[in-house]
């Protein structure tokens, strides 16, 4: 399964780190739902969950765990093996 993610709220500033909370959507099936970013990074890593932002021209960029050397580990997408903003220009609640 793999997640779209539609939306995000920060707290504490407006870097990937600051990401507290996630709105998503499965095409696959039509349910959306929010989860905080510890739930997104331990689904991803510990049940193999796939998640990804789309722009409005349809290009899509897979969200990764990145694992700081000091703090919690964070969300940030990535394309062509290259760390991406995209994450960061999604819609805020």
């Amino acid at each position: 399964m793999a997640i779209r993610i539609t939306a995000i709220r920060f707290s504490g500033g407006t870097m990937h780190q600051h990401i507290v909370r996630l709105w998503w959507t499965n095409p696959a099936n039509g349910k959306s739902s929010d989860n905080s970013r510890a739930e997104i990074v331990s689904w991803i890593e510990q049940e193999n969950g796939k998640a990804y932002v789309e722009d409005s021209r349809g290009h899509r960029a897979d969200v990764g765990v990145v694992t700081p050397a000091h703090g919690d580990k964070y969300l940030r997408t990535y394309a062509d093996g290259v760390w991406t903003d995209n994450l960061l220009a999604l819609p805020q609640r």
